[in-house]
């Protein structure tokens, strides 16, 4: 299967919380062919990381290993260039879904989603949000 990942459910694959079991069984499941990112992933992974430090979830040196892990991973992801057009779909997102509250990040995860949706089957995401605005765009989503 070809799945597009946001960042709130590729942090799962790497770190055990609420959600990981069911991702993993998905995975076991389904199997996963190809995995799609947004380039900004590769920020926001970080992000979550040192928040998770921050708030003394892990300590310093796992999440030195959750991003070296990444960073190693990362050669088999397909990672969805960002590119004035989709940073313009970003902003158009926003301005349809502002009543929802929409953010900027999930506006960027999405118009990469929607870049790569004729490839992609499943589109994952945590965010309860990011989900129900995902539908509404056309992708099938979990």
């Amino acid at each position: 299967m070809k799945v597009f990942f946001d960042t709130s459910s590729l942090f799962k694959l790497y770190h055990h919380e609420a959600g990981t079991e069911e991702l993993m069984s998905l995975f076991t499941e389904v199997g996963m062919e190809v995995i799609y990112l947004a380039e900004i992933t590769k920020i926001e992974f970080s992000s979550v990381v040192w928040k998770k430090c921050r708030k003394n979830e892990i300590n310093e040196n796992i999440a030195n290993q959750l991003i070296e892990k990444f960073i190693r991973d990362s050669a088999k992801f397909k990672f969805v260039a960002e590119d004035r057009f989709l940073r313009q779909h970003a902003q158009d997102l926003i301005g349809k879904h502002w009543k929802k509250g929409l953010r900027t990040l999930d506006s960027i995860q999405l118009a990469s989603a929607l870049k790569v949706k004729e490839q992609v089957e499943l589109f994952l995401t945590a965010d309860k949000l990011l989900s129900e605005i995902s539908q509404t765009e056309g992708l099938a989503t979990k």
